[in-house]
């Protein structure tokens, strides 16, 4: 079995559900089609080329701030957004983030996310593409594109090695290379602070560090069906995406579980990012920025 062999983390692609949905909100608002205060009405359905979209658990919210989009993680509020950005510059975005190349990390195998879905000018395809159905990414795919929103919205390579040390005594240190200005600093963060909401009040409570201001995004992520279209109404991909401390990130992770016995990333993949952040915050010693009640 060659999988036994296989680096999932650079050599498997899936579609990531809503933990895109932190980069639809930046691609709305570094493109100054949405401003931060915006509000939209949510009627918990919309109609695309004949097919329904609808919110987790068929869920209507109302009048929402662009927040509370990333917070209750609304999949029309991400419609919303890609709508308003437009389909050519969504894309492009999508682009500038990394979504659709290899990283260039020294692993062996590495592919690239797939975005060929939006090389179509079907409305469907961009709609759900907004909150991370119909195009997939690799697990580092993902967690670099989170360094720009992590970082001030610069992309970074990603490398496993820090330094090389020869056997005369040289010593080459692996020196970190900037590949790009994916948003500004600004946009990265407002989406940043958006994220923080995520984690203290949204579905990403068990991802937080008492101490520390953790950003964060849940994602349940429907798995395509091998023999037909359409997916597997009883399977899914669990991810909970996210960095901290907000202020000075030390870390970017990616936590992704397949095909879990609960319906909801919640109560999976963010319980086990909460756990891992807090042994990585530890063994950095980085001091708690904010009281431990």
């Amino acid at each position: 079995n060659n999988n036994v062999f296989s680096n999932p983390v650079v050599e498997a692609r899936y579609e990531p559900g809503s933990v895109i949905k932190p980069l639809t909100m930046a691609a709305a608002l570094d493109s100054g089609r949405v401003k931060p205060d915006d509000t939209y009405e949510d009627t918990g359905a919309l109609v695309f080329d004949g097919y329904t979209i609808r919110n987790a658990d068929d869920k209507t919210y109302g009048r929402q701030d662009t927040t509370g989009i990333l917070e209750k993680s609304i999949n029309t509020g991400a419609v919303y957004l890609q709508r308003q950005t437009g389909k050519e510059t969504f894309k492009r975005y999508l682009k500038k983030f990394g979504l659709d190349e290899k990283t260039g990390i020294t692993l062996p195998g590495e592919i690239a996310g797939d975005l060929r879905n939006l090389n179509t000018k079907s409305d469907i395809a961009y709609a759900t593409a907004a909150f991370g159905q119909g195009i997939s990414v690799t697990p580092l795919g993902l967690a670099t594109a989170y360094l720009a929103l992590a970082g001030n919205g610069e992309i970074k390579r990603p490398h496993i090695v820090l330094e090389i040390q020869h056997p005369d005594g040289a010593r080459e240190v692996v020196q970190p290379e900037t590949l790009r200005q994916v948003i500004s600093p600004e946009t990265a963060a407002i989406v940043k602070n958006m994220m923080v909401q995520v984690v203290e009040k949204g579905f990403g409570k068990k991802a937080g560090v008492k101490g520390y201001y953790i950003a964060g995004k849940t994602g349940t992520a429907q798995i395509p069906l091998t023999d037909g279209r359409g997916y597997d109404p009883n399977k899914s991909i669990m991810t909970f995406s996210g960095f901290g401390p907000v202020e000075n990130p030390a870390f970017v992770m990616v936590v992704k579980i397949d095909k879990p016995a609960a319906r909801f990333a919640e109560s999976t993949a963010a319980p086990a990012f909460g756990e891992i952040a807090k042994f990585i915050l530890n063994y950095l010693q980085i001091p708690p920025t904010r009281p431990i009640e």
